[in-house]
């Protein structure tokens, strides 16, 4: 069986899934307030406990899209949460990302997740070439591991192959989005920024791991 269709019980879990809408909105309050706090990655303790670790990332990944509706800031927002990385003007600038602006582009859970790879393994320094091939580095790992589990990066393959069966194109008219709304989008479409941010967390993680 192909890893896409593995899923299918992960779709299955969102759609019935009792969203505690109030709790997430709290958590996010509360980052609101006091940022993605800078951590000093305690390697041994995440290895100790990589699978609930990741098993977190996911699930507030899946969470942070159901509550803002867009994949690009559930992925993104999970994993600078969980690494203590960048600030709201990023979670802002995601705005467009999903599916590059609902045009039938990258998914936002492809681009939220590489949003975080670069504030992780990216510089500050704009000539720091070998920052900018780590992050590169780190970016071809994540993407050949995302394509592994759900086939694809693209938006409306990712809607017709795995997750609908075919590409609602929710922003294309009232219709189309009443029928996305209807076939619980928000619910189901919270599987690839989940996918897409345990994936991420994984490649910081071993890269991490790598260079201590």
């Amino acid at each position: 069986m192909s890893k896409p269709k593995t899923w299918q019980n992960g779709l299955h879990d969102l759609a019935d899934r009792s969203w505690n809408v109030e709790a997430i909105r709290m958590r996010l309050n509360n980052l609101r307030q006091n940022g993605f706090d800078p951590q000093i990655l305690d390697w041994k303790a995440l290895q100790a406990k990589r699978s609930e670790m990741l098993d977190r990332v996911q699930r507030r990944a899946e969470e942070y899209e159901y509550l803002t509706h867009s994949c690009a800031k559930g992925s993104a927002l999970a994993l600078m949460e969980a690494f203590g990385l960048g600030n709201w003007a990023i979670i802002r600038a995601m705005s467009p990302f999903p599916g590059f602006g609902m045009t039938g582009g990258i998914c936002g859970g492809v681009t939220g997740s590489l949003i975080a790879l670069g504030l992780f393994f990216g510089s500050d320094d704009p000539e720091d070439y070998e920052g900018t091939g780590r992050t590169m580095t780190a970016a071809r790992e994540f993407i050949a591991r995302f394509k592994d589990e759900l086939g694809t990066i693209m938006c409306p393959e990712l809607q017709e192959d795995v997750i609908f069966g075919r590409y609602m194109d929710p922003r294309a008219s009232q219709e189309n989005f009443l029928a996305f709304q209807k076939a619980q989008g928000y619910e189901k479409c919270a599987l690839p920024p989940g996918v897409g941010a345990r994936v991420a967390a994984e490649v910081i993680l071993t890269g991490y791991g790598h260079e201590q």
